[in-house]
């Protein structure tokens, strides 16, 4: 197993899926998150690392923060996280995992299924949160799956695979459905609140700066109104505000006579020698050296 362990360019590793420690050599695997390390025996988990199978972790318990392509998740009891063949990752401390989880090997379910189900929709949130109906079903059918996966008495293999095959769909199903009724979701919460947060950026950037008064006036998280700004935007709120103070500056200086100072203050910098660093930083010239490029 661990001589198909390999190494990217970056020096991350990718570890494979490992068939020898799954009951009966099947591509499927399901068990207790928690330092037993239930999902591979070889990762670093604390360490960055791809994997080449699927992960999906039900938590019992958190608050748990989990490194998906360089973004942190944090989740918690009735949480779900989705992670997929390549994606770079990193666990916490491995103690504060509780819960199952169930690792998937590519090519362990027909084409048709994998398309029905979704499984390699990068486009789709790694972070899940069911409602209450959503997480019974999901929980039922995980127990069903890990019941099929640790009877292996009373079926022989293939039919026993068959059945796992089955089992998995129905939990994929439901799983797909929830990720993908939470991006559509999700878009429509990130385009309400990017539109309201541009829309008070735009009357109120000449005295406003801070991206936590924005959000508090709008009545959304901090965290809420980064991820929508930069799901919109692909930037930060503050680069957002800032590129605004920017551009408004620009406008000041090449179409106006006011002097530096004055244009400071009428974008929110009643200090001339702050103002003069903030459009240098931004800009990589100087407001004055900037005006005369235009003259």
């Amino acid at each position: 197993m661990t001589d198909r362990t390999t190494r990217d360019r970056d020096g991350i590793e990718t570890f494979p899926f490992p068939v020898d420690l799954s009951l009966s050599g099947v591509g499927v695997r399901v068990g207790p998150m928690g330092p037993g390390r239930a999902w591979h025996p070889d990762v670093p988990l604390e360490r960055v690392h791809r994997i080449d199978f699927h992960v999906v972790m039900l938590f019992d318990g958190g608050p748990v923060t989990h490194m998906i392509d360089f973004a942190e998740y944090e989740a918690t009891a009735g949480d779900l996280l989705w992670i997929r063949p390549g994606q770079v990752h990193r666990f916490s401390r491995t103690s504060e995992y509780r819960g199952t989880v169930l690792t998937m090997q590519p090519g362990f379910l027909p084409r048709a299924t994998v398309e029905a189900t979704g499984l390699y929709r990068y486009d789709l949130p790694p972070l899940l949160h069911p409602d209450a109906p959503q997480l019974a079903g999901l929980q039922a059918a995980l127990a069903q799956l890990g019941r099929e996966y640790e009877d292996t008495a009373t079926l022989p293999i293939g039919l026993h695979t068959s059945v796992l095959r089955h089992s998995l769909t129905a939990f994929l199903l439901r799983l797909s459905h929830l990720a993908t009724s939470s991006a559509e979701a999700a878009r429509r919460r990130t385009d309400t609140t990017f539109s309201l947060f541009r829309d008070a950026v735009e009357k109120g950037f000449a005295t406003n700066h801070s991206v936590s008064a924005y959000a508090d006036a709008l009545g959304y998280s901090r965290r809420t109104l980064v991820r929508a700004v930069r799901a919109a935007t692909g930037e930060t709120p503050k680069g957002f505000i800032d590129k605004r103070v920017i551009l408004e500056a620009k406008r000041l200086l090449a179409h106006t006579s006011l002097p530096i100072g004055r244009v400071g203050a009428a974008v929110g910098f009643p200090d001339a020698a702050n103002f003069s660093k903030f459009f240098h930083l931004h800009t990589g010239t100087t407001p004055v050296a900037f005006r005369a490029e235009l003259r």
